[in-house]
């Protein structure tokens, strides 16, 4: 797998269930290898297979969620 990383801010978390949902919406993408989300900064981390899922994809699952990707 020829991983890359990328963070997203994600706004519109309260909780650690939405850390929960947020990983969950993530880990679910093929391709997606690890998430790590902080409550407090919004700040998600995220290791990926670039051949398997894309930025947009994964904006647009955390945006189905609920959540948003800040600019």
């Amino acid at each position: 797998m020829n991983s890359k990383h990328i963070t997203f801010k994600v706004g519109g978390m309260t909780c650690m269930g939405c850390v929960g949902s947020v990983k969950r919406l993530l880990g679910q993408l093929p391709g997606v290898a690890k998430v790590e989300v902080d409550l407090t900064s919004g700040l998600t981390d995220i290791d990926y297979d670039p051949a398997q899922v894309d930025p947009a994809t994964m904006r647009r699952a955390i945006g189905d969620g609920g959540y948003r990707v800040e600019d």
